[in-house]
């Protein structure tokens, strides 16, 4: 086991902010961590960390997380919100001054980070960056010593479609020798990258698993084989989209009435498949029990 959260509750004065979170992270996990603005989904990567005083337990590599001391996180990398650097280095003579400050990095680790993250043989100053390539260093960075554990607070934010997308792939690669918890805003990446998501919400992990959503039994997804007008559907609940239409069936009666509707009109029928559950419902869903 990689992490344990045992127990753990974190208040700023009167204002609780986690009230007994646990969970635990195995090698190689890759996991989602959602919750609102707010939620504590900050602070709590600042507990496992040891930058905040917290009550319960937090052990990293079986190594017990102690507010204000450092040695647990020699199995951390971390990446935070914002990553700061000196502007003045170019990406190589970066990581080779925190290659000096680790003391236990290769020079051909180095070279193997920057190839990951796609900074290899770049001349400029990190100045000159975009917050891409400043997010892909603090990958690098992060990554340098081996970490048993990479915590990444929401390593995509802010990014271009084109940013995010090297981003996740850099994650899945890094994933093969070390374990994963970022958090996002963006539902659709942390399905696409992670074995699990945490939803945390009202203090508490509200969910914490695969992601499994619904296949709804009342709404559907519909194509025709060719251009049907909406107004011979007028009487159903049915919305079209970019390419077919979904209609919402209020019972079995209805969607028989729909069905014979279609063969009124002398329609065939393309596709007509139930919808899946969208990640905000299920997020919803799971916030509001």
């Amino acid at each position: 086991m990689i992490l344990k959260v045992d127990d753990v509750s974190k208040a700023f004065g009167k204002k609780s902010v986690l009230e007994n979170i646990r969970l635990t992270i195995e090698e190689r996990e890759i996991i989602a961590f959602v919750g609102a603005n707010g939620a504590g989904k900050t602070t709590l990567m600042k507990c496992i960390l040891g930058f905040l005083p917290f009550k319960g337990n937090i052990t990293v590599a079986d190594e017990k997380v102690q507010f204000g001391e450092t040695a647990s996180n020699a199995h951390i990398g971390y990446l935070p919100d914002v990553p700061q650097f000196y502007a003045f280095y170019t990406a190589k003579q970066y990581l080779k001054m925190c290659q000096k400050v680790s003391g236990n990095v290769t020079d051909e680790r180095v070279d193997e980070m920057l190839k990951l993250v796609g900074l290899e043989n770049r001349p400029e100053k990190i100045q000159q960056y975009s917050r891409g390539m400043k997010q892909r260093l603090g990958i690098a960075q992060a990554l340098l010593h081996k970490p048993k554990l990479l915590i990444c607070d929401e390593p995509t934010s802010a990014l271009d479609p084109e940013g995010r997308e090297q981003i996740l792939k850099i994650l899945q690669e890094a994933k093969k020798e070390t374990a994963i918890l970022f958090s996002t805003h963006i539902l659709s990446e942390a399905e696409r990258i992670s074995n699990r998501m945490i939803i945390l919400h009202d203090r508490e992990i509200k969910f914490d698993g695969p992601l499994k959503r619904k296949v709804s039994n009342d709404r559907f997804y519909v194509e025709f084989m060719s251009e049907v007008s909406l107004e011979n559907f007028k009487e159903f609940q049915i919305e079209q989209e970019k390419e077919g239409w979904t209609v919402q069936f209020s019972d079995e009666m209805n969607k028989q009435a729909f069905m014979q509707r279609i063969i009124e009109v002398d329609a065939s029928l393309k596709k007509f498949m139930p919808q899946e559950e969208t990640l905000e419902q299920f997020v919803k869903e799971v916030t509001n029990r």
